[in-house]
């Protein structure tokens, strides 16, 4: 399919945009009715009512800053990744695989939506490229993520995260590896790195 990044247009996650979220999520909230709550409450996320998960990312989104962006296509929302500093994403430091590499404040890109009819056409990528402008703008000294590297055999099917590929396609490198196929990824910003 052709590359639809270069027709996208990016916009974060306000109350403004909430009914694109909801549209682009579908009634079950993406993964399961996770509603991009798992980086903020790890596992538990499963066992609460979808609604309690779409409620917190709602008031997340009406409270600001924005917790993520979206990629448009037209009006409609084609995709999703969330975005801002890892310290406001609690389970990345409880998590064995994710936990701190260093004491730099790095801001996180640690999930992906993409609405079925528009996966393998360059929204990821687009969205990579926005949460580093974002970032960037917003004084990070890095972007970091958490990719599965779909070129280790046996790799976890779960691409929520993005795939390592993508993110070396847009500047980023790994900077630790604590499992095979999940790679701590970082794009350094400025003058940091």
């Amino acid at each position: 399919m052709a590359d639809a990044a270069g027709h996208l247009t990016f916009s974060p996650l306000t109350a403004e945009r909430w009914p694109a979220l909801e549209d682009l999520f579908g009634r079950a909230g993406a993964s399961n009715g996770c509603w991009c709550m798992y980086w903020r409450v790890g596992p538990r996320y499963r066992d609460r009512p979808r609604e309690d998960n779409k409620r917190d990312l709602e008031r997340l989104a009406r409270a600001g800053p924005p917790p993520g962006l979206l990629a448009f296509d037209g009006d409609t929302a084609v995709g999703w990744c969330e975005l801002g500093p890892r310290a406001d994403l609690d389970w990345l430091a409880r998590g064995r695989y994710f936990r701190p590499v260093d004491e730099l404040p790095v801001w996180s890109v640690p999930c992906f939506y993409v609405r079925r009819t528009h996966r393998r056409r360059g929204v990821m990528g687009g969205l990579i490229d926005a949460a580093v402008g974002v970032a960037g703008s917003a004084g990070a000294p890095a972007v970091e993520a958490y990719p599965v590297d779909t070129s280790v055999p046996g790799h976890t099917r779960n691409l929520f995260l993005g795939v390592a590929s993508v993110f070396a396609e847009h500047g980023f490198e790994v900077v630790a590896r604590r499992q095979p196929d999940r790679p701590i990824m970082r794009r350094f910003l400025g003058t940091a790195g």
